[in-house]
């Protein structure tokens, strides 16, 4: 059987539901005998009659009410899950997935979108922490929340967060066993607690800059860790020198539970920005969500 016109089924399927050629005609917008000429052309095709026709009435064959029934009920879902789609278009609802890692989420993310889930009760979040870098068309998310140099090209890429820089600290206790480096190549004669990249998965060489100087050291040392909480953790448990987001630190610095080191060599990153393809800006929902984290 050739490939079947599902405009041909819609409209038998149109003639069963008016019982009449004149009435389906009339609802379809088209010409009685264009109808009447499809439906020939389908039963053609199907190798059956569909349809019993009389002067007064139409009615369906054995063949065309088993078609009728198999069509009707999918048919009805299909309209009901376009007009839920067209519903997605004009008000703020449906679901919003988001990568990002563990210290946008906890720094800066939550307090932005925790307002969405109060105000639009037809938005569902799902927020990803992962550490590494997600292609977020192939791994299904609609964004994800990166560092602006870390920003793929072909992204659309908007600022959320303020310019932050990583920095190095360690215990008072640990210093005045080890003494404090004053240039970063010093880091190779103390403990520092390695990072461990996600998704290439090797160790992060610490950045440092200063006067226009870019400098990238290697450090060694007895622990590694992926996680940045448990690394200001360990620094204030003393078992060595951790390179970490200030934000994180600010209150142990303040209170001196943490020293700062190496102040003038720690260089500024460009900010949190979301990044997603172009298809999803138009969204109801998705632009809430991106309005919301650019306050």
């Amino acid at each position: 059987m050739a490939q079947t016109d599902f405009n041909d089924l819609m409209w038998f399927l149109a003639v069963t539901e008016e019982g009449s050629f004149t009435r389906a005609a009339a609802k379809l917008g088209v010409v009685q005998s264009t109808l009447s000429h499809r439906i020939k052309k389908l039963e053609t095709r199907m190798g059956m009659r569909l349809l019993a026709r009389t002067t007064r009435s139409v009615a369906t064959t054995e063949a065309g009410e088993r078609l009728r029934r198999a069509l009707a009920p999918r048919v009805s879902e299909i309209e009901e899950e376009i007009a839920a789609l067209m519903e997605l278009r004009d008000r703020p609802a449906g679901s919003v997935r988001i990568t990002l890692s563990h210290h946008a989420l906890t720094q800066l993310i939550w307090r932005k979108l925790r307002p969405v889930l109060r105000d639009y009760p037809d938005i569902r979040l799902e927020l990803s922490v992962d550490g590494g870098f997600r292609n977020i068309v192939e791994d299904g998310f609609d964004a994800g929340i990166r560092l602006g140099e870390s920003v793929e090209h072909d992204m659309i890429a908007q600022r959320v967060g303020p310019d932050w820089r990583l920095v190095a600290v360690a215990a008072p206790g640990y210093l005045a066993a080890r003494g404090r480096p004053g240039h970063p190549q010093d880091l190779l004669a103390h403990d520092c607690i390695n990072r461990r990249l996600v998704t290439a998965g090797g160790l992060y060489a610490w950045e440092f800059e200063k006067d226009g100087k870019e400098l990238r050291v290697r450090v060694e040392g007895r622990l590694t860790l992926n996680d940045e909480a448990t690394m200001v953790a360990a620094a204030l448990d003393g078992v060595g020198i951790a390179y970490v987001p200030e934000d994180m630190v600010a209150a142990h610095l303040a209170s001196g539970a943490l020293e700062l080191l190496l102040d003038d060599w720690s260089p500024r990153f460009a900010g949190y920005h979301i990044y997603y393809p172009s298809r999803h800006q138009n969204l109801p929902a998705f632009k809430v969500v991106v309005n919301a984290l650019r306050q």
